[in-house]
């Protein structure tokens, strides 16, 4: 059996609300360690957390919590259904997350023409930045607006790119049929409605940022890889990989203390970066340095980023939010300050919802792993 963090709130159940059903919304993230839900509904405008939770899932593919899997769709339904009854989920319809690195994003330089000639330009302009035949994915696309405004905060991405001839950018999504049949696979088995399906960059970015016209860099730590995205004016202008999260720090912090798998996670998770009297201070030395021997290398590709940014379009990034499921990482963020020529705000996607007071603390420290479910539901609950 998984974990869940919601063992925290089932004893909370009833004061979140419980009920649901009509008008709840379901937001799902399945990442590659743990897969993630949070249910809310709009009351007067406002988006009303009703439950959340988060199941490990090592443990259906044979493996410790903490460690990345490749589940069968099966057996990640079978995940979701035992999440769905642990955290009292009630709604069955929503929206799922589909992994950066299960899409390919570009940007189109096209002829200003009418849509219908659009439409039967882009497949075949999209064949160009496509490695497999068109036919074996599902394409989306979206004219850029020349002007970022409100209209396409959240929903473009713009790599850089030379300064082009007038005509129009259009951003082409294309996500492989195979990945769009898992997860259809997985949902109906779950008994679960999908009603949209969304790049996780976007829903993350919906939750974490505010409308703030200057740049922001996110960096979003998972437990395989963090992802980086600099967004400016709602729209993202750079995307950057590294192949290394909280998985690489645990694996680190074993070989250091000479730990199983499982013991380093649990020290990883309970006291991170920070000092524990339950260790002496050569131990507690050698836990954080093995820590940061991960983080290290993910900082100083964020400071690559920003000077690259910077370089690149003549602007300053002066600011990093840090998201996904290691920025829970008690101590991370005066680390983080420390390290990044940058402010450093830690993601907090459970304050742009209603919620309990008595789970204020709690929601604040296991928020930046809920960004992309909560920022789907936020994209369903505006749209209603």
């Amino acid at each position: 059996m998984g974990f869940s963090l919601g063992n925290i709130f089932q004893k909370f159940s009833s004061s979140l609300g419980g009920g649901g059903g009509e008008g709840s919304v379901l937001g799902i993230d399945i990442g590659a360690s743990s897969a993630k839900i949070a249910q809310l509904r709009s009351s007067r405008g406002v988006a009303v957390l009703e439950t959340y939770g988060e199941i490990a899932l090592g443990p259906y593919g044979g493996q410790p919590v903490g460690k990345a899997v490749k589940l069968s769709p099966e057996k990640t339904a079978e995940a979701l259904i035992d999440l769905m009854k642990e955290a009292n989920v009630t709604a069955r319809t929503g929206g799922i997350s589909i992994p950066f690195s299960s899409s390919l994003v570009s940007i189109l330089d096209l002829p200003k023409v009418d849509k219908e000639a659009l439409k039967r330009m882009v497949p075949i302009e999209a064949r160009k930045y496509i490695p497999v035949p068109v036919t074996e994915v599902a394409l989306d696309w979206f004219v850029i607006p020349e002007e970022g405004g409100e209209k396409s905060a959240f929903d473009t991405i713009k790599e850089p790119a030379p300064i082009r001839a007038k005509g129009q950018e259009v951003l082409l999504v294309a996500i492989h049929n195979d990945t769009i049949a898992n997860y259809k696979t997985i949902t109906e088995t779950a008994g679960i409605t999908v009603e949209f399906y969304e790049i996780e960059i976007f829903s993350a970015i919906r939750s974490s940022l505010g409308h703030g016209l200057a740049p922001v860099l996110v960096v979003d730590i998972g437990a395989a890889t963090t992802k980086m995205y600099v967004v400016e004016r709602g729209i993202v202008r750079l995307t950057h990989l590294v192949t290394s999260g909280g998985q690489h720090m645990t694996e680190m912090l074993g070989r250091s203390m000479n730990w199983e798998f499982e013991k380093a996670e649990r020290v990883k998770r309970e006291r991170g970066l920070n000092d524990s009297a339950a260790y002496s201070t050569e131990e507690n030395e050698r836990i954080k340095s093995a820590l940061l021997s991960t983080l290290t290398r993910v900082f100083s590709e964020v400071n690559r980023v920003l000077l690259s940014y910077g370089q690149r379009y003549n602007k300053n990034v002066s600011h990093v939010v840090l998201t996904g499921g290691g920025a829970s990482l008690p101590g991370l963020a005066p680390q983080a300050k420390l390290s990044l020529s940058a402010e450093v705000e830690i993601a907090d996607p459970f304050s742009r919802t209603e919620a309990p007071a008595f789970l204020d603390e709690v929601l604040r420290e296991i928020g930046p792993g809920f960004s992309v479910s909560v920022g789907l539901v936020l994209r369903k609950l505006k749209s209603t």
